[in-house]
């Protein structure tokens, strides 16, 4: 166990103050660290606008900067006053992909002047694999004023891009596009992945360090251009309007106001020369702070944070939701090596006695239990620390809060006040009905998981095999996801049992929460294996021939074990894939593999393996594969 002193890995900074030029003239172009990437602005005319390449590669074209205040558009007719440059190197632990996080920028304040509006400032933040930026607009305290923003994107000509509208909020499912077909007004929710033309390599658009604000999606307008449009512009989504009222429908489409000086969201640009580049990608973490101390004295390594696989009686079968049957639960939880055991509203028809057992027999198996809850019994802040601070009286693990659905001020204040309380109270969380993350797990680790995704709850979704190998590459790059992988039955659709089995390898998150009856876990013959995927990773590789919406292969680390996990779209394909990632040769060997004859069915096998072998792997159409090597 690490103490709170070195926590932070490594650490350096460095401040350097830019000091007005001759003639108060600046640069217009600032770099990254290595100089790779490049963010441009233009000042001296009409609008404020930036542009961004990497190695030369344009990523996005010349864009409007626009921010308004009560209506009243500021990046207009402005004058760079001052520049601020500041050098920073961190490298601290996180949870996902990979465990060491290297945080390197070069970050540059410039103070921006108009002659009606006053000064405010446009931060540019700047790594080797990404660009952020985000307004402060300085204000007096008790002052209220209402930001809006419409800045663009211009995506080069001739990329592909991948995106879903907000019907289903963050739950639908992927539209693939050259970024000149995308209809125009087609609401797009972010992450929005493209690989540029002629493959040059990716990006995706998003936001970090959402708070005191509303969350921001886009809109296509012409001339490639995607415009952000902040919540109250956005069409309310069928989850909100399904269950909420009418009244809140209304209230929530008013602009939100923000007291004293506002410090918008980053608005951030992922990029990478290859797929592999925008997984291990951090910068969304990187662009929120630290956690606390005080709350976390370990940060994610705290004693009571608890990442691990769950079971839930919710999708496929298993009994009623009595005692009994979730008293079961936890026992194959236990079996499974499983870390928690997730209850869905029945447990409001229980006792406290009756969870108190529960939380007791679990807690003897090493197994801890969450309570699900909606999040309208949530607003009022009396009611809420009520159900927290009842949920740790009983000896509750964590808290599953669902249909949120929205991302008004309002509702984004609600999050950050949820991990704040739960935090003070030693509860972990998981957000459903949710919006996507922009980096709060960092500063709240107590937040190991968040929907956001078109998960194995949709029933209906056909294509499914087209959708798991969409996501790694688009929500993901995002953050952790509650996908909840891994069915057996219909759910499956056109995969096959090893393609489940790998998604549970391949969906990233600290909470990995298995949709498949536990019992039907463990009568299948892929067991052994999937007891031993871990939720959290020291390393991953995402391998070539990978390719979004088509195939997914990642080789991830844990410990000394290495897992190679594929899902595959809709066509059968044959791969060669060379083991360079292993450490040693005569490594263990244990793989779940397609049966050709039958896609409910799985071929486990066993061998020896080294970093000179080279796997020939036949996969089914939605076909899969997962192998493990330890020594």
């Amino acid at each position: 166990m690490m103490s709170g002193l070195n926590y932070y890995l490594f650490l350096i900074v460095s401040i350097i103050m830019v000091l007005p030029g001759c003639g108060n003239h600046y640069e217009k172009k600032y770099t990254s660290p290595d100089g790779s990437i490049s963010f441009e602005i233009e000042y001296e005319k009409e609008p404020l606008s930036f542009s961004v390449t990497s190695d030369g590669q344009s990523v996005v074209e010349r864009s409007p900067l626009e921010i308004s205040i009560d209506e009243k558009l500021l990046t207009e007719n402005v004058k760079l006053v001052g520049l601020e440059m500041e050098t920073f190197e961190e490298t601290y632990e996180r949870m996902g992909s990979h465990l060491n996080a290297v945080n390197h920028y070069n970050n540059f304040k410039l103070e921006l002047e108009t002659e009606d509006m006053g000064a405010f400032f446009l931060e540019v933040r700047i790594f080797d694999n990404a660009a952020a930026f985000r307004f402060i607009l300085p204000g007096e305290e008790g002052s209220e004023r209402i930001p809006d923003e419409t800045t663009s994107f211009t995506i080069p000509k001739g990329s592909m891009v991948w995106y879903h509208d907000l019907h289903m909020h963050y739950e639908s499912v992927h539209d693939k596009a050259v970024v000149s077909e995308v209809p125009v007004e087609a609401w797009m929710a972010p992450p929005v992945t493209y690989q540029l033309p002629n493959e040059a390599g990716y990006a995706a658009v998003t936001e970090a360090n959402l708070k005191n604000y509303s969350g921001m999606a886009f809109q296509m307008e012409e001339q490639n251009k995607i415009k952000m449009r902040l919540a109250h512009h956005q069409p309310t989504s069928y989850p909100y309007e399904l269950r909420y009222s009418e009244e809140d429908v209304k209230r929530l489409a008013q602009p939100a106001s923000i007291e004293g000086t506002i410090t918008t969201p980053w608005r951030v640009l992922i990029i990478g020369k290859d797929l592999n580049s925008i997984v291990n990608n951090d910068v969304v973490h990187h662009l929120n702070p630290s956690p606390d101390n005080n709350l976390f004295p370990e940060g994610f390594r705290t004693s009571w944070i608890k990442p691990g696989r769950a079971v839930w009686k919710y999708l496929d079968g298993g009994g009623d939701g009595s005692l009994e049957t979730m008293k079961k639960f936890t026992d194959q939880a236990a079996e499974l090596g499983f870390e928690h055991n997730i209850l869905e509203g029945f447990w409001r028809n229980w006792t406290d006695n009756e969870i108190k057992e529960l939380v007791a027999y679990g807690n003897e198996r090493g197994v801890g239990t969450w309570l699900w809850k909606h999040s309208n019994t949530l607003q009022n802040e009396a009611d809420r620390l009520a159900f927290f601070d009842h949920a740790r009286e009983l000896g509750i693990a964590g808290v599953k809060l669902d249909f949120f659905d929205h991302e008004a001020k309002e509702v984004i204040d609600l999050y950050q006040d949820i991990l704040r309380e739960t935090a003070e109270r030693k509860l972990l969380v998981n957000f459903h009905g949710a919006n996507k993350p922009t980096g709060e797990s960092r500063t709240w680790p107590n937040e190991l998981t968040r929907e956001a995704i078109r998960g194995m709850e949709a029933s209906k979704l056909e294509d499914r095999a087209t959708h798991n190998t969409t996501v790694p590459f688009t929500r993901f790059l995002a953050g952790h996801a509650e996908y909840t992988p891994l069915h057996f039955g219909e759910r499956r659709k056109n995969t096959t049992w090893a393609h489940q089995v790998a998604s549970g390898a391949i969906m990233n998150s600290p909470l990995l929460t298995y949709a498949a009856n536990p019992e039907n876990i463990l009568e299948n013959p892929a067991v052994d294996l999937i007891k031993k995927i871990p939720s959290i990773w020291d390393e991953t590789i995402v391998l070539p021939p990978s390719e979004i919406g088509e195939l997914a292969v990642f080789a991830r680390r844990s410990g000394n074990e290495w897992f190679l996990a594929i899902m595959n779209g809709t066509e059968a394909k044959k791969l060669e894939i060379p083991l360079t990632f292993l450490s040693r040769q005569n490594l263990k060997g244990l793989i779940a593999k397609d049966d050709p004859e039958n896609d409910a069915a799985v071929i486990m096998e066993e061998g020896n393996f080294g970093p000179n072998d080279t796997l020939i792997i036949n996969l089914n159409a939605g076909g899969g594969f997962v192998a493990r090597f330890s020594e």
